[in-house]
């Protein structure tokens, strides 16, 4: 995004305490005025002034009255909903989404596309900036009051320049060296933003679970291939370059395969990820397993994750036991992590946890057997509040985000 973009966005509300009062209404949903005095530290003459500014610009509402405590009933506050909306934009190897989202994270309207070899990066781009168009028409939304859209993608990524640097598996090629930030940004006329998807993640369910005040968090993105985000007091960590799949190259069997013929020999995406056991099965089936994935699809170089899936639901053996197997190097990899970087809570999202509820009780208790400090380290498992919707609920968040940025 442009430099005088940001200033645009991150200008909107002047002062940090005007930031600062807005944020604290934001997390609370509704607060009274008694209780923004108590937190901010702020005079009763200067809050009273920053809250009638907020006001007076449309940022927030007065909500009622609270409960007496004996004087007057206090005035609650609310973030004002229609001052202003954003986009999330999940772009995703399977499916990418796109939501639009009121100033209060109310979702109005979504959008979802399958990624197949026929949708090209120019084609899907162009239905994105259609669709995101057509949701603000159908909701009378005027251009200028759209804050912007965030995208959480596939890496490795940029998020300076807005590109996609050189992203694998995509069923479609020309993903490489993509500006996919300036060309929506043009395309729509407001600010849009890059992270990686997995950060977008963490940055939703962290919002989703702001009541609870964790100060170190790990997110897990389990699909095609394994991405990873870690968050230290409400602020994600990152490295010194965006380099998607570096999870995946953990290496948790030195003799082990290694997947597409490249990386690391015994790397944890070889074991437990979408490719990896779609290769497994394709492999049991040729040597001749019973299975139902042989009735589902005769020719077992056609064996696809769709398959898969449709066989865990009717529970097919061989299915579970390559899930089950799958799940258990991935509570190695989880151990790995959980030694060296000791999160408070850590949340597994993705495909193969979604597919298979198996799948996480495995990989956690697997996990948790192989921590070192167990049990006096203790670590908070989750799924996630979010769901399939964590990455686009993030990626605008980020958006809203910027308000309050120094």
């Amino acid at each position: 995004m442009a430099h005088t973009e940001q200033m645009t966005l991150e200008g909107r509300i002047a002062g940090r305490k005007h930031k600062d009062i807005f944020e604290s209404i934001r997390r609370r949903g509704t607060v009274s005025k008694i209780e923004l005095l108590d937190k901010s530290g702020l005079t009763g003459s200067t809050l009273t002034r920053t809250l009638e500014e907020l006001t007076a610009q449309g940022l927030i509402l007065e909500a009622g009255f609270g409960e007496s405590t004996g004087g007057r009933r206090p005035i609650l506050y609310e973030i004002n909903p229609h001052y202003g909306y954003v986009f999330g934009l999940d772009l995703s190897r399977i499916h990418s989404r796109l939501i639009l989202f009121d100033l209060r994270m109310n979702k109005l309207e979504s959008r979802r596309w399958a990624m197949t070899e026929e949708l090209t990066p120019a084609l899907l781009l162009d239905r994105i900036a259609e669709a995101a168009l057509e949701m603000l028409e159908r909701h009378g939304i005027a251009h200028d009051k759209v804050l912007g859209l965030g995208i959480g993608a596939v890496g490795p990524l940029d998020r300076e320049s807005g590109t996609l640097i050189d992203p694998l598996h995509f069923p479609s090629g020309g993903w490489a060296n993509l500006s996919i930030a300036p060309y929506l940004e043009h395309r729509l006329g407001f600010p849009v933003l890059l992270e990686n998807g997995a950060n977008a993640a963490l940055i939703g369910e962290s919002w989703s679970d702001r009541e609870r005040d964790y100060r170190h968090m790990l997110y897990i993105h389990a699909g095609v291939g394994l991405r990873s985000a870690m968050m230290t007091n409400g602020q994600v960590v990152y490295g010194a370059v965006d380099m998607e799949g570096s999870l995946g190259q953990m290496i948790v069997q030195s003799d082990g395969p290694r997947l597409w013929g490249q990386g690391n020999y015994g790397a944890l995406e070889s074991y437990a990820s979408i490719p990896a056991l779609e290769h497994q099965a394709q492999s049991l089936l040729k040597r001749g397993r019973d299975s139902l994935l042989a009735r589902l699809e005769p020719d077992p170089e056609r064996i696809t994750f769709a398959h898969l899936q449709t066989a865990l639901q009717e529970n097919d053996p061989l299915t579970v036991e390559l899930f089950t197997q799958a799940a258990t190097f991935f509570g190695i990899g989880l151990a790995n992590l959980l030694n060296i970087l000791h999160p408070e809570k850590v949340i597994l999202g993705g495909p193969l946890v979604s597919s298979y509820s198996g799948f996480f009780h495995t990989a956690t208790r697997v996990a948790v057997q192989r921590t070192y400090y167990y049990p006096t380290y203790q670590v908070v498992f989750s799924h996630g509040s979010l769901g399939e919707e964590a990455i686009v609920t993030g990626s605008a968040l980020l958006v809203v985000n910027r308000l309050t940025a120094p």
